[in-house]
């Protein structure tokens, strides 16, 4: 009970502050710095939080996000806890989703410039909290100026880009299942995404050079690694190489390559890669040259698992991801898990609304060891199914959709429960709940960096599972049903942590309440 209310009293002291940054002038581009010095940061989630510039935040009121917008929402994100931010891209493009570059260098000014970009840098900074952006390193806009130089063939960049020879098909499907080869006047390039994203030709070493030069101008700016967009397609470019080993092989030394560039500049940058492969067999051969990669199979066991309430095989996929990344890095707590980002239905849409199940799908994720991923908005249940603009609507600051700061380039939800204003000051709400469950792992390092160890217990509608370090030994325990269930730990524990009250340990059994999650040590 004490835990419980020295949480609450943590919790609510982190929301006052974030009520001061609502009841004022929300669009305040330069937030206060004077109180976030080293000493008064809080212990690390290792938790990154995706943006997306567009939706986020307005603060010159044309109704579309800037950088100006995360800097002013920064003590927002350090309330919550998190430890990093990735930035969707931020590079010039004709999209309003930015993976169509047209200058790898610059800013879209749509979202300000380059003295924003570092001002933001600066501000995170000081608070504790790093920085990655997109990298779109496997295609270029059609619009960029070197995909407009190689329409002429007897430019440099023509050897940019992959253009078809006499016997290519030009009906091949491409690795994503669209067609892979796009007429421009008598001329065919590839691209494996769409016509607007034509493919950079990786065998060229000038594009190689190029791509390392372009993430070092970055890494000197003061970000502290990438999200690397599409990685496994800069080799996978047709649907009948899905399993091609060559290509594979390819894909790690360009890579390798990469890394090593970057490690000239900044040795500990974090760079996460966007493969969306079946399984830890699969993904595992990516940990070699990338910090991480992120795991796609397990944000659908998890959303599965919380959906049907049943540990149907959760422990033992985890158990597994563990013991495969162990044997690739030789450590733990390298995944990247996440529920769902800006390219899949949101997750509380795909759980058909039910917010209990939301918080156990949270709960999960959020007591995995490695970096989790959480998508903007879904730590206050925001919900969006496909078209990709239905999933990247305006974050909701207010319960007033017209409020300053309050984005407006798309229509986004009318539900004013759904806004960090309606939720920030009630202890039950969804942000309460990932705010509390963040800095969980600020308090027990094996959240972040255990071994797992599934633990099995006899019943399925519960998961568990041990995480060991050199500092802590936990067993983490969810039920994920809406009744109560018991297990009998094998040995004599305490309640380390508990997501709801009414939790209880005693002759050995432990009883959890409906839909609740215990740490127990």
């Amino acid at each position: 009970m004490f835990w419980r209310q020295s949480v609450l009293s943590c919790t609510t002291t982190l929301f006052a502050a974030l009520a001061l940054g609502l009841a004022g002038n929300v669009v305040a581009a330069t937030p206060t710095t004077t109180s976030h010095t080293p000493a008064t940061r809080a212990a690390p989630s290792d938790v990154w939080y995706e943006i997306f510039v567009r939706s986020w935040v307005d603060t010159n009121g044309d109704g579309i996000g800037d950088l100006n917008g995360v800097t002013a929402k920064l003590d927002y994100l350090q309330s919550l806890g998190v430890s990093g931010i990735w930035l969707m891209p931020i590079n010039p493009s004709p999209s309003n989703h930015g993976y169509d570059v047209t200058d790898y260098y610059g800013i879209n000014p749509q979202y300000g410039n380059m003295q924003d970009f570092e001002k933001l840098l600066a501000e995170a900074h000081k608070r504790g909290i790093k920085v990655i952006m997109d990298l779109v390193m496997n295609h270029s806009s059609d619009q960029h100026p070197w995909f407009r130089a190689a329409l002429d063939p007897a430019s440099k960049y023509r050897s940019w880009y992959q253009w078809s020879q006499p016997g290519t098909d030009l009906d091949a499907i491409s690795a994503t299942g669209t067609p892979a080869w796009h007429a421009r006047g008598k001329q065919h390039y590839l691209g494996v995404f769409t016509g607007a994203m034509p493919d950079l030709d990786f065998d060229n070493p000038a594009v190689r050079q190029e791509m390392i030069r372009i993430g070092r101008y970055w890494l000197e700016k003061g970000v502290d690694g990438f999200r690397v967009d599409a990685v496994q397609h800069v080799y996978l470019d047709f649907k009948a190489d899905t399993d091609n080993p060559q290509i594979l092989a390819k894909n790690i030394a360009w890579l390798t390559q990469f890394r090593a560039g970057m490690d000239a500049v900044n040795p500990h940058a974090y760079i996460v890669g966007e493969v969306t492969q079946p399984s830890a067999e699969k993904l595992a051969p990516y940990f070699k040259p990338l910090s991480a990669v992120f795991d796609f199979p397990l944000a659908e066991k998890l959303i599965d698992s919380a959906r049907q309430e049943r540990n149907d095989g959760l422990d033992q996929l985890l158990g597994h991801i563990d013991t495969t990344y162990r044997a690739t890095t030789g450590r733990s707590g390298v995944d990247a898990p996440f529920l769902s980002n800006h390219d899949q239905n949101r997750v509380m849409s795909q759980l058909d609304g039910n917010a209990e199940h939301m918080r156990m799908a949270a709960a999960m994720l959020l007591t995995l060891p490695g970096e989790p991923f959480i998508y903007y908005g879904e730590e206050i249940g925001m919900q969006g199914q496909k078209p990709d603009p239905d999933i990247r609507t305006p974050m909701r600051w207010h319960r007033a959709t017209n409020a300053p700061g309050e984005t407006t380039w798309r229509a986004g939800h009318d539900d004013p429960a759904t806004s960090v204003e309606a939720q920030h000051g009630d202890p039950d709400s969804l942000l309460n709940f990932y705010t509390r469950l963040i800095h969980w792992r600020g308090q027990v390092s094996a959240l972040r960096d255990g071994r797992l160890t599934p633990y099995r217990v006899d019943n399925k509608q519960v998961v568990a599972y041990r995480l060991d370090d050199a500092s802590s030994h936990v067993l983490v325990t969810h039920n994920l049903s809406g009744t109560p269930q018991t297990i009998t730990p094998d040995k004599t524990r305490s309640v380390r942590l508990q997501s709801k009250p009414g939790v209880t340990l005693r002759d050995g059994v432990l009883h959890l309440p409906a839909y609740s999650t215990v740490v127990l040590q």
